[in-house]
């Protein structure tokens, strides 16, 4: 902005934990992104990723601390209300609908997500996202026919469909061979260059670096490192975190 005021942050969290019985699974973790930037999310197996992610989408809720999404508080919202004010995902885990075709998996979420469409307007949508992800011609194809990368480019056709505000990407690039890594993360890269929001949780380092405009590497729970791809993946804390100590 010329005017010098900052731009109110796509995502504010605030010291959220989140704990499951004696286990902290999330503690007392907080950080922030701006509207149109790439946010990685990297650390080791076990390190409360997914759980973060599960807590920004509304999966879980919380038990304590403060998550705010464009300003707006919303602490213990559930998934429904806040994929509605915006937000999408993908899963760690890729979830189809397993007895519909293509088309009808990704319009499922034109239709339960962000920006509702219905009728023409919602199969024309339909095509032009499955035409993003290179998957147009498989519309009417049971997904069950369909290749591990093909399904993550369901997975994230239906994500993109409702045009989130905020859209998170759970490992997406997992489980791809080197063919098809380089074309997931050409695609990540083309939402990027959209100007969209992304939090992106990966292991493919070399993604991180390509497609990340700043990371967030946590370990045990709690947040250890942030800063650009470059001085995170350089920090003594973080090589230790994933090399030991006799690398940091």
């Amino acid at each position: 902005m010329h005017d010098g005021a900052s731009p109110t942050p796509a995502l504010r969290i605030e010291a959220v934990s989140r704990r499951f019985g004696g286990l902290v699974a999330v503690d007392g973790v907080s950080l922030e992104m701006a509207p149109n930037q790439v946010l990685g999310l990297i650390g080791p197996n076990g390190s409360g990723k997914t759980t973060m992610i599960n807590l920004i989408s509304g999966a879980l809720k919380p038990s304590g601390g403060t998550i705010r999404l464009y300003g707006a508080d919303v602490t213990g919202a559930g998934a429904t209300v806040i994929a509605r004010l915006g937000v999408a995902r993908t899963f760690q885990i890729v979830r189809m609908l397993p007895s519909l075709t293509v088309l009808e998996n990704v319009a499922a979420g034109g239709v339960f997500g962000h920006r509702r469409f219905w009728g023409a307007e919602l199969h024309a949508r339909t095509y032009d996202v499955l035409r993003r992800v290179g998957l147009d011609r498989a519309a009417d194809s049971p997904v069950e026919a369909l290749t591990y990368i093909d399904q993550k480019r369901v997975e994230l056709a239906r994500a993109l469909i409702a045009d989130p505000k905020l859209l998170l990407l759970d490992e997406w690039l997992a489980g791809l061979n080197h063919t098809e890594l380089t074309t997931g993360i050409a695609l990540i890269e083309a939402l990027r260059r959209e100007g969209r929001t992304i939090v992106v949780v990966e292991h493919v380092m070399g993604a991180i670096r390509a497609l990340c405009d700043r990371c967030v590497v946590m370990m045990g729970g709690s947040k250890i490192a942030e800063g650009t791809p470059s001085e995170v993946l350089a920090h003594p804390e973080v090589i230790r975190a994933y090399l030991g100590d006799a690398h940091a």
